[in-house]
């Protein structure tokens, strides 16, 4: 919890307050990009080996 706290401290130093929400919401929706890529590539991955044990 400290270190979040210390994250959003030095975010709001750096990139300000009134930018703050606008880089959160970029950063909110990279984040989803990316878990759903990983749930994708993890879905890929199995239905390959599954696919490769069935032969």
């Amino acid at each position: 919890m400290g270190e979040w706290l210390m994250v959003l401290a030095v975010a709001l130093i750096v990139i300000g307050p009134e930018r703050l929400p606008q880089v959160a919401r970029t950063l909110g929706r990279l984040a989803g990009q990316a878990r759903r890529f990983a749930h994708n590539m993890k879905i890929m991955i199995e239905s390959q080996s599954d696919q490769s044990d069935n032969k």
